[in-house]
């Protein structure tokens, strides 16, 4: 089955209620803060989940119990003061609340912003499967790119506000590895997340028609070379149309993980166009998934068919 499109919320306007939220990792209250702080600077009214400051008591590297994590993105999805959600940040424990969340109570809510990367990938996907929703691959509200790097910030609130002005994406630092011209929806994350969710109620039975957007972090050469065979001998990778490379930070010499990228991407013969710039970058664009684009190796940006928000 190709990619359908999915819906997509509408966008922001001064005054929207905007939650924050903590599905995986803890959260240094500082940088929340400080978050916090350039949101409300925009015009929204930011406001925290209940748990998103918690730390678990056994496991410190979760931000609280599992049903707290889960409790907080369900009762500010389903509040209809509530125009967005963005995650705090991201960190393992995302995949732990996914079954946990009531996805029929959410599905009613109706469609809504939704905004974070790494382990959020998890959610991404889960948006897709079970609400049909266009979901932002973008910055966190207390990660340090966001705080520090104005175009990142500019890049979050233009899509926010102005969806129709980011509608070619991509950074000068772009560069081919594979030529071409390809056509599709957007989908992706977090590779390693991709994945780990194969097998799980979430997954998709493919990216076929889709435009592939993938980066990691932390990830040595052979532990990517693993992700990336594992994809494609499921089948997962079978009918893609193109792939969009974002950081690899922490991954290693960047030669090196290039030189796997090719070898585990190339023979897919599709576009694939590298260093694009999202993820976890000092500069990290926000990137629409469930949104039909054209990736051109010519011009190695992705555009995009529509805005990202209605």
């Amino acid at each position: 089955m190709t990619l359908a499109p999915l819906t997509r919320p509408a966008r922001l306007r001064q005054g929207a209620r905007v939650a924050v939220v903590a599905p995986g990792g803890p959260v240094p209250g500082e940088r929340l803060e400080a978050g916090l702080d350039i949101l409300r600077g925009w015009g929204l009214d930011p406001v925290m989940g209940r748990h998103v400051l918690d730390v678990h008591r056994d496991f410190g590297y979760l931000a609280g119990a599992d049903e707290g994590r889960a409790r907080d993105l369900e009762e500010t999805w389903c509040d209809p003061s509530v125009d967005a959600v963005i995650c705090a940040r991201g960190g393992y424990g995302v995949q732990r609340i996914v079954d946990l969340l009531d996805w029929a109570a959410m599905r009613a809510a109706g469609p809504k912003v939704f905004v974070g990367y790494s382990d959020i990938t998890a959610l991404h996907e889960a948006f897709a499967v079970r609400l049909g929703l266009a979901t932002l691959h973008g910055p966190m509200a207390a990660t340090v790119s966001f705080l520090k790097d104005a175009r990142t910030q500019d890049s979050l609130r233009a899509t926010l506000f102005e969806p129709e002005s980011v509608m070619t994406l991509g950074l000068e630092t772009a560069g081919v590895l594979v030529p071409g011209r390809a056509h599709g929806v957007t989908l992706g994350g977090c590779v390693s997340l991709l994945a780990a969710g194969l097998g799980t109620p979430d997954a998709r039975p493919g990216a076929r028609g889709g435009l592939l957007l993938i980066e990691d972090i932390g990830e040595e050469a052979y532990r990517l070379d693993r992700i990336l065979t594992q994809l494609s001998r499921s089948g997962w990778l079978d009918g893609v149309a193109g792939v969009a490379l974002g950081s690899w930070e922490d991954c290693g010499p960047y030669e090196e993980v290039r030189t796997l990228l090719y070898d585990r991407l190339g023979p897919l013969g599709v576009p694939v166009v590298e260093e694009l710039g999202f993820g976890h970058c000092a500069t990290a664009l926000t990137m629409p998934l469930g949104v039909p684009a054209v990736l051109d190796t010519d011009t190695r940006a992705l555009t995009l068919d529509v805005p990202a928000l209605r």
